[in-house]
């Protein structure tokens, strides 16, 4: 798993973008934070005795707004937060963008070890296995920090029972933007606890396929391009999707999405939500 290293408190309050939110009910507890680039961040909270979700689900997440001008009343400012931590994990982890004028994440990219934040228990999602009919290989696409639900579903064990492979395309701007999956990735090998409940090698059944569309890397360009060019499926060693083995999860910006859903649709593959699981799903509530 990633290592988290814990971010000490400030012993003054010297900077204003931090608020701390009040004891509420759904307040939880900061416990590690770790910065990965000036863009990127993530950090793990306490999670509700009472809270059951599915891997791959979200929840809406947030901190105290600013007094009303008029009324003086303070609202919770809320948005959708993919849990990325799994869902026998004790406590709970998210992935974040920092937005320096975002009316939420320019706050919560300076939250510390010990504060708190608003959790609403109530998680809901449709990248969940139970959206999906049984097939093969399960393809998880993301750009940016869509890679958070799928950081949940590769240390789900049902993952690894219900497909024979599993590739998971990340797509970013920087190299430094993959490190986040790259550490994750390379710490299920070395996971002891997924080993045995799983089964050792396990993550074999992975391939992983980072690919950067700003700086050099070892695979440059978007993955849509690199699917239509037919380089991904050389590159991995698979066949073209097909709706016959192939399963699907898309969790990326509006315009990935849509671009991705209109393609896997030119494969074949139908979109499924829970009341109707297909060939693949799409993350509607994503944060980038």
């Amino acid at each position: 798993m990633t290592e988290m290293i814990p971010v000490p408190n400030s012993q003054n309050n010297s900077n204003p973008a931090i608020k701390v939110v009040p004891a509420l009910p759904d307040a939880q507890t900061v416990t590690q934070v770790k910065h990965y680039t000036d863009r990127l961040f993530s950090f793990r909270c306490t999670r509700p005795a009472s809270m059951r979700f599915r891997s791959g689900e979200f929840v809406m997440i947030g901190l105290m707004g600013d007094p009303h001008p008029e009324t003086s009343k303070v609202k919770p400012l809320l948005r959708a937060y993919s849990i990325a931590s799994p869902n026998w994990d004790e406590e709970l982890e998210f992935y974040s963008i920092k937005v320096q004028d975002g009316p939420l994440t320019s706050r919560l990219q300076h939250i510390e070890v010990g504060q708190e934040i608003i959790l609403r228990p109530k998680p809901v999602g449709t990248l969940v296995h139970d959206a999906l009919l049984p097939g093969k290989r399960l393809w998880l696409f993301a750009t940016g920090t869509g890679f958070a639900p799928f950081a949940s579903l590769l240390r789900e064990p049902q993952t690894y029972e219900d497909y024979e492979e599993i590739i998971i395309t990340h797509t970013c701007r920087e190299i430094g933007e993959l490190t986040y999956g790259h550490d994750l990735i390379k710490g299920l090998e070395m996971d002891e606890l997924l080993n045995e409940v799983i089964g050792d090698g396990f993550w074999k059944k992975i391939k992983y396929y980072p690919t950067t569309t700003r700086e050099p890397s070892q695979i440059i360009g978007r993955i849509t391009d690199l699917l239509r060019s037919g380089q991904a499926f050389t590159d991995l060693g698979v066949p073209v999707l097909s709706p016959e083995s192939d399963r699907a999860m898309i969790c990326g910006n509006m315009a990935f999405n849509l671009e991705l859903k209109a393609m896997l649709e030119g494969y074949g593959l139908v979109e499924g939500a829970n009341s109707n699981p297909q060939h693949y799903v799409v993350e509607k509530a994503f944060l980038d």
